[in-house]
């Protein structure tokens, strides 16, 4: 569980809605405290600022009419703004109590009181543990004139405090709610989010066990995961298919294999226990023997050079090619076979041979298959023609015969391994010929009609000795 990405996506997401929460939350309380500090002494200046006048009228009314000095009035401002007053200088009520505690310039903590505007400063009084934030207003009875003394309008930093502490608590229990809500969004999100992934997760591992029907979800949008899933669906039918053509092939090969042993066997035994003992009959056990081993040994030959040629580790050579002398070669070695059954085999070139830059082996290779799968299929007395020809940057070596014909339905089919109705081949002729080509960077062609016979064409590019000495 918590190793899922599911998880570890849910955690990262809180972790970064933590912190910017936690750097928010700082910023904001910052933020506050800066303006409740500027609100809190903006209004200190303003009422020390009304009071001092309030006070100064008071004086300059007890010294002209003798009114007795305001006793009890500081309580009621106390009371009714909330903070505490202070009076720093001489007596604004000469002989009298005017309820304003007094305090000395030391006891402003050596704070430098302007004479001519109003000064904000914290300072702890006299006797007590609290520091307070204070402006000091300067009590003048006339402008322009000397200030008989400072008017000191404070109130408790730890107020200021409060406020803070509030704001922290709700900006706190609003990232809890936000972060609790978060989590339950993001898990219901991540569960959407990394569901593709689990089914992938899921069927990776019954293909990992050899289970190619497993059921991949389809693709929604065009998102990093659906193009993943697409590629993933893909790759599991590719490997379907490969694995059902390696059952094909083995079963395939299981069976070639074990028709030419069957035969083997089943003539040393009969040597063996002495079942066949006319000099006829043993002659002929062994000539079948003989046969059975060499179409055995093609048999295997053929496999090998079709594994190598589908697994990509078959070499192709690169020089220059004679294919009139690829042809002359090709046609001798049928020449006897045609001569012994009376079929009309010839050779036909439109103009000089050409020499071509390929695997000159390989090439004579791919013809000779071709004709011996013409000469399988062409009746004692029929013809074979081995023609070539080059036009438009390529060479042509057509193998026409005059056999049965190739139905169209079967004109694929006959290029894979083992489809062969001829008792006496093995099946891969044509299957190694269309490899090979596609390794030299040809093709093989097919054109047929049945009753009327086939035509095999082997298409090679022109390649010129320039492009040799380039590539050696």
């Amino acid at each position: 569980m918590l190793g899922t990405l599911r998880f570890r996506l849910t955690a990262l997401f809180l972790l970064v809605v933590l912190v910017f929460g936690l750097v928010s939350m700082a910023f904001a309380l910052r933020l506050f405290q800066d303006v409740t500090r500027s609100e809190s002494v903006s209004e200190l200046k303003r009422e020390a600022a009304g009071l001092a006048d309030l006070y100064a009228e008071s004086a300059l009314r007890s010294s002209d009419e003798g009114a007795r000095a305001p006793e009890f009035a500081a309580k009621n401002l106390e009371l009714a703004t909330g903070d505490e007053l202070y009076y720093v200088g001489a007596s604004l009520f000469p002989g009298q109590r005017f309820g304003l505690t007094r305090l000395t310039r030391e006891a402003l903590g050596g704070t430098q009181l302007d004479p001519e505007r109003v000064v904000t400063f914290e300072f702890t009084p006299p006797g007590e543990g609290r520091l307070l934030l204070a402006a000091a207003q300067p009590v003048q009875l006339q402008r322009g004139t000397e200030p008989f003394g400072w008017l000191v309008v404070a109130k408790p930093v730890t107020e200021l405090r409060e406020q803070w502490v509030t704001l922290l608590e709700r900006l706190a229990l609003a990232l809890a709610v936000g972060i609790v809500l978060g989590a339950a969004l993001f898990w219901w999100l991540s569960r959407r989010l990394t569901e593709p992934v689990r089914a992938l997760t899921r069927a990776t591992q019954a293909v990992a066990a050899g289970r190619y029907d497993v059921a991949i979800p389809e693709s929604k949008g065009g998102d990093e995961i659906a193009l993943l899933t697409d590629r993933f669906r893909s790759m599991v039918a590719k490997l379907a298919e490969a694995e059902q053509l390696k059952r094909s092939f083995l079963m395939s090969v299981s069976h070639e294999l074990r028709t030419p042993l069957t035969a083997i066997r089943g003539h040393v035994e009969a040597l063996r226990e002495g079942i066949v003992t006319e000099p006829d009959q043993v002659q002929g056990s062994l000539d079948i023997v003989a046969a059975e081993t060499d179409r055995l040994e093609r048999l295997v030959g053929d496999v090998l050079d079709l594994a190598k040629l589908q697994a990509h580790r078959f070499t192709v050579r690169h020089e220059e090619v004679d294919l009139g002398r690829v042809l002359d070669h090709a046609h001798g070695a049928f020449a006897e076979e045609a001569r012994r059954r009376e079929i009309d085999y010839r050779v036909q070139a439109d103009g000089e041979p050409p020499v071509i830059v390929s695997d000159g082996d390989r090439v004579l290779q791919v013809i000779s298959n071709l004709l011996s799968n013409a000469f399988r299929w062409t009746p004692d007395g029929g013809r074979v023609d081995l023609e070539l020809a080059a036009a438009n940057g390529a060479v042509r070596v057509d193998v026409v015969d005059s056999g049965p014909g190739v139905p169209a339905r079967d004109r694929e089919r006959i290029f894979e391994p083992f489809i062969s109705q001829d008792v006496d081949g093995t099946g891969l002729g044509l299957p190694i010929a269309r490899e090979l080509a596609m390794a030299l960077g040809g093709r093989v062609e097919l054109s047929s009609e049945p009753g009327r016979g086939s035509r095999f064409r082997l298409v090679l590019p022109a390649g010129s000795v320039s492009e040799l000495s380039r590539r050696a």
